[in-house]
């Protein structure tokens, strides 16, 4: 019987496949001219300008009195540095060095910042990784296509709950920090540990850590 881990990887290189293969398709169009060693360098940049805007939307959401929204905005950033870490390393393996230009992040109100933060990782989800996904199957690479789906399956996760964060404002003010659950390995994050095994990577619950 087929494992997890097989049915997954399967499923990503199926999807990844119709998404290069199909003509006309969007996918297609927007990646042909970029190799996943140029998309591995764009991931990093946007990974490690995420970790670095989410932490500040963190102080900014302390000083309005959303600590839970705080404790979210932290666990994010922890995330997005994992998943910049993983890109960097198929990065070396490629014979490259990871390059960021990590910009000053633009800070709001924390109702704005969860918006920019929605979309922002509303975007990963639904086009940019599932096109350097397209892209890095057409050039069988394994490895790229692990840190990408890692990446974007976590970032899924994120914009659902800045969703719930943005939709509850009322119930997310308070003092009281909120623990949240980071994957080590893939970045995964939750708001408890109810599974034997990440539900995106299958390490044991043991490699998560809790972020407040």
């Amino acid at each position: 019987m087929w494992n997890r881990k097989a049915v997954l990887l399967i499923a990503v290189w199926s999807f990844a496949f119709v998404g290069w293969a199909a003509a006309g398709d969007p996918v297609k169009a927007s990646t042909e001219s970029k190799t996943t060693l140029e998309n591995l360098q764009a991931a990093y940049d946007g990974e490690s300008n995420a970790a670095a805007r989410y932490t500040a939307f963190a102080t900014q959401a302390d000083k309005e009195g959303y600590a839970p929204i705080a404790s979210l905005f932290r666990a994010a950033a922890r995330a997005e540095d994992i998943h910049a870490n993983n890109h960097a390393e198929v990065i070396k393996k490629l014979g490259a060095e990871p390059k960021a230009a990590v910009k000053p992040p633009d800070v709001k109100s924390t109702k704005q910042n969860l918006e920019a933060a929605i979309a922002g990782e509303s975007y990963e989800r639904d086009t940019m990784y599932p096109e350097f996904l397209a892209q890095a199957a057409k050039e069988r690479n394994k490895d790229a296509i692990r840190t990408f789906n890692f990446a974007m399956t976590a970032e899924a996760e994120h914009a659902r709950l800045y969703a719930e964060a943005l939709n509850n404002l009322d119930k997310w003010k308070g003092s009281d920090k909120r623990d949240f659950f980071v994957c080590t390995v893939c970045g995964y994050t939750t708001v408890k540990i109810d599974f034997e095994k990440c539900p995106s990577c299958f390490n044991h619950k043991d490699v998560y850590v809790k972020v407040n």
